[in-house]
Formats: structure tokens, sequence, C-alpha cells
């Protein structure tokens, strides 16, 4: 009884306190808009990716076509968490209406690798991302200081994890600040960026990475986002939505991940000659065997979740009823 009295506090404590795990995220996002928005704007259209425009124009319509992707998905998860935390229906209905606008990314057309220039329709799902925005600064305002982040299990797992995406999105996070790493020693050994390189299926050569921001560097933001926005399932006060948050998160991760090895693996194996065979695209959802890997995939990760959160007494699907 005083373990679960113990338990119950600590709980109630995190709960009243803004989490941490939150403005990480945002802290990462922030960083890599401002790399877009300044590469953008200093380097030519024909250096980047799929763009027409230049200047401050051309690195503020990039911007906001990644507010659209990847950071309205993510910004869907933190409303999610934060109308569970602040009370008032009005505070629900504002976050509602974020994750509604910021929806508006998983409507076909809205983002295309084909043309990342930016459009009205992306305007959409920019100003959930924005709703979401202001309301962690309302939450940060509300449930004061952030808490010290308490160990979880699969923290270790978590850590290790990231540590290997963030080595694998190394070419993708040079992109974005629009440096090659050729001549770096080790970086430039390790892995190609700037050497001409041709491509199955694509006339000419061009440069192994191409300036500016990549999917694979999406998959990287997302996967990072899942692995942070992972540690606060188990405080989520109601189970349903605990289960609905957990399962997206999987696939969020799983999502990812598919994105991470497409990338990486045409422009370091492929492109190096080793091979002809690509790991196929999931950017875009399909019904195709790539996608029902990625589906799979979140199913085991969710479930296994899941099981590990009952064990551990967390209230995850089904839903149990509050106790005093």
């Amino acid at each position: 009884m005083r373990m679960n009295i113990y338990a119950c506090r600590g709980r109630s404590e995190r709960l009243s306190r803004f989490p941490l795990e939150v403005a990480a995220v945002w802290s990462l996002y922030t960083v890599v808009a401002v790399e877009i928005l300044v590469t953008y704007s200093r380097l030519p259209a024909r250096e980047l990716y799929h763009v027409s425009g230049s200047g401050l124009t051309g690195g503020a319509g990039r911007a906001l076509v990644f507010l659209n992707f990847p950071v309205a998905l993510v910004a869907i998860a933190i409303l999610a968490f934060l109308s569970d935390r602040l009370q008032g229906r009005s505070v629900k209905a504002v976050a509602l209406a974020g994750i509604a606008l910021s929806a508006a990314v998983f409507w076909p057309g809205v983002v295309t690798q084909s043309n990342l220039d930016a459009r009205p329709v992306n305007a959409i799902a920019a100003v959930g991302v924005l709703v979401a925005v202001l309301l962690t600064v309302v939450a940060a305002a509300s449930l004061g200081r952030p808490a010290r982040p308490a160990r979880q299990p699969g923290d270790v797992v978590r850590l290790v994890v990231a540590l290997v995406t963030l080595g694998l999105a190394l070419p993708w996070i040079g992109a974005d600040l629009g440096v090659f790493f050729s001549s770096v020693p080790v970086l430039g050994t390790l892995y190609q960026t700037g050497e001409l390189r041709s491509q199955p299926g694509v006339a000419g050569l061009h440069t192994a990475v191409h300036h500016g921001h990549h999917h694979g560097m999406d998959g990287t933001l997302l996967v990072l986002a899942a692995l942070l926005l992972s540690r606060l399932v188990v405080s989520v006060r109601r189970g349903w939505l605990a289960g609905v948050l957990g399962a997206y998160l999987a696939l969020m991760f799983c999502y990812g991940a598919g994105n991470i090895a497409n990338d990486f693996w045409l422009e370091q194996v492929t492109k190096r000659g080793w091979t002809t065979w690509e790991v196929p695209d999931v950017t875009t959802p399909k019904a195709t065997p790539a996608w029902g890997v990625v589906v799979v995939a979140a199913v085991l990760i969710f479930s296994v979740s899941a099981w590990r959160a009952r064990r551990s007494g967390a209230r995850w699907l089904p839903a149990r009823p509050e106790t005093t």
C-alpha cells in the first residue's frame, strides 16, 4: 500500500510539470528548421533538390514545407499529450482543432518529393503546427518548470537507437548545413557526399548527397521524436489515449526508420556501385510489401511496449478506472 501511495505521488508530480521531452523535440525541430531556412536562402536552387525558388523567399518556402512534413506528424502527438495534461474543455477543443489542421499533411499531394516548393495548401498544416507551439507555451506557463525525467525501462535501448540513427544521419546533417564531407578526415572516408555518382534509372552524374534537406533526415527526426515522446506514454491519464499514442508513435518510429533505410542505402551503398538493388521507397503510404513491413514492425513494437507497460502497472489498453 505504501509503495502504491508513493507511486501515485510520483505520477501526480510528473503530471503536474511540463514534460521536458516535449521541449527537447521542439528544440530539435527548431534547429533543423533554421538550418533549412539559411541553407535554402544562400544556395541556388540548382544545387538543391526539387525546388525552384532562391533567396529568402525560397528558404522560407522550403521551411514551410518542412513544417508540413515531418513537423505536422509530430505536432499531432504533442497536441494529444498536452490535451491530456492540461485541464479545461477549451484547451481540449483547441488541441483537437490543431490535430485536425496538422492532419492535412496526410492528404495526397499536399507534400510530394517531386515538387518541394511551397503552395497555399501547405499553410493548413503549418497553422496546426502553430497551434501546437502556442499550446506548448501555455502548458509551459501553467504546468511550471520541467521535472527531471525519471529513468524508465528501455532508456538504454532508446539511447543506443538514437546514437545509431544520428550516426547514419551525419551526411544529411551536413547537407542541411550545405557542406560536403569529401575533404573531412574520417567522415570523408566513411561517407560519400560531394562525389559525383550515377544512380540506376537516372541519367547523368550528380553528387552522392545533394545539398539541402533529405527525406532520410525527416526519418531521423521522426525516429528521435518517437523515442523521446514514447517516454511520456506511461504517464497519460486516459488508458485509451495511451494506447492510441503508443500505436501512433510505434508507426512513426517504423515509418522514420523506413525512410532512413531507403535514403541511406541509395546514397551510401547503391551509388557506390556495390549493388543495383534499392531499399523500397516508403515515403508515401501505399499498399506495398514495403509498407506491409512498416506496419507489421509497428504492431510488434507496440505489442511488446504495451505488454511491458502492463507488466509494470502502467494503464494501457484496456483502460482501467481511476482509483483514489
